[in-house]
């Protein structure tokens, strides 16, 4: 199948799964192999079908009602709800794009050696710049293409020494230290692995696409009138992205533990940085992999956060929310998308370590996650809001225990943190 027919097939869920693999993520699976070697890898397995579910709910709320997330919670909840949850998910992705931007800045240093704030403002410049110029036909297929760019990472793998009879038991037999700094490595993996920024764009696309192929005007304007088909295409996009991202997520985590942990690298504080590392242990090869595979991760994740929050915003407010539109049309929603990346650069005037941005983040994250995989657990199965089309036993018992245990990934998160 040639690329461009491929990319063709390919849908919001595709998209929503590669851009889980951001700059900030990709530093977090590496500490998790550089610190426990393949200890981890079990984790990769288990988050998938969680992933898939709660994504999938958030696809089809926007196929089968015509509209994003924000503006369902809008149209049926307290708005202090939807204050509070739309609140925190543009701060916790702002700081996930300074700390993405400077990881970008780091890696294409490492290949080009030109200065850091240079290059951390020309980064800001042509991440801002595609989404807010480039039509939206076109750039959803750049996000395509950036995604598949992600398959560094597996190829990344197979260029240096790997024990793989240790990874197969590591993935289907789960290993767990009741110890702070393996716990915390725990929910940081899951914290970034199922990111609530990743709710409001898949819903927001499925109706980017309603819209783009002509099944509504845009949104709120109509309810489509989806079928069984629609959902079954959705539903199996879903899967192939959220394993695909898993699948990245399995591999990086197999080159940080080959490498790294097994020359005694335990401690390393960027993505950037375990690039660096890589050179004089796996090689140029690989050391250029792991570098572009960093950028193209953030090229792909950035326009992802800052469209998010614009759709988010948008929502709330019932702002006109598009990318099929020019700027001077819906000034406002590109406004905050435009906002969301200078804000992000400013954050690295801070200072602040990309880790320590990471942390907080995930405070953050940990802070809306369960509310918003209460809310939307409750929307896809309320037949009110999704008519035939609610949730089947599976996924709401898998919806609500996924609530259950970030719910108490968040509790065990504050307590170790304070210990």
């Amino acid at each position: 199948m040639k690329l461009s027919a491929l990319l063709k097939h390919l849908g919001p869920g595709f998209v929503t799964g590669a851009s889980d693999d951001d700059p900030a993520g990709i530093g977090t699976y590496i500490q998790t192999g550089a610190q426990f070697g393949y200890l981890q890898l079990w984790i990769a397995l288990l988050s998938f079908p969680f992933m898939a579910v709660i994504q999938e709910m958030c696809g089809r709320i926007g196929l089968v009602t015509g509209q994003g997330l924000a503006a369902v919670i809008r149209n049926n909840y307290a708005r202090p709800v939807l204050i509070f949850v739309i609140t925190i998910q543009v701060v916790t992705n702002t700081i996930n794009i300074g700390a993405d931007l400077s990881a970008m800045a780091e890696s294409a240093q490492l290949l080009w050696h030109i200065p850091y704030y240079l290059l951390l403002a020309l980064t800001t410049l042509i991440t801002g710049a595609l989404i807010v110029l480039v039509p939206y036909r076109n750039y959803a297929v750049y996000l395509k293409f950036l995604g598949l760019a992600l398959l560094t990472y597996v190829i990344s793998a197979f260029t240096v020494h790997v024990d793989w009879r240790q990874v197969l038991t590591a993935t289907f037999v789960p290993h767990f230290e009741w110890k702070k700094d393996f716990i915390l490595t725990l929910i940081a993996v899951f914290g970034v692995t199922i990111s609530p920024y990743e709710f409001f764009w898949q819903s927001q696309e499925e109706v980017e696409e309603l819209v783009d192929e002509h099944k509504i005007k845009q949104e709120e304007s109509s309810r489509p009138n989806a079928s069984r088909a629609d959902v079954r295409f959705l539903r199996y996009d879903t899967v192939f992205g959220m394993f695909f991202s898993n699948a990245i997520t399995f591999f990086i985590i197999i080159t940080a533990a080959a490498t790294l942990n097994a020359h005694g690298h335990t401690d390393v504080q960027s993505a950037a940085q375990a690039a660096e590392v890589l050179k004089p242990l796996a090689g140029s090869f690989t050391f250029l992999l792991f570098s572009v595979g960093i950028v193209s991760a953030g090229l792909l994740a950035i326009p992802v956060m800052a469209g998010s929050s614009a759709y988010a915003v948008g929502g709330a407010f019932n702002w006109s929310r598009t990318l099929s539109k020019p700027f001077w049309q819906e000034w406002r929603f590109y406004g905050i998308i435009v906002a969301s990346c200078v804000i992000g650069l400013l954050v690295n005037a801070l200072h602040i370590p990309p880790f320590k941005l990471l942390y907080y983040a995930a405070v953050l994250n940990g802070v809306i996650s369960p509310v918003l995989l209460f809310i939307v657990t409750q929307i896809a199965s309320n037949r009110k809001i999704m008519e035939q089309f609610t949730n089947s036993r599976f996924s709401n018992v898998m919806g609500w225990s996924l609530c259950v245990f970030m719910t108490f990934a968040l509790i065990a998160f504050v307590v170790l943190s304070r210990t």
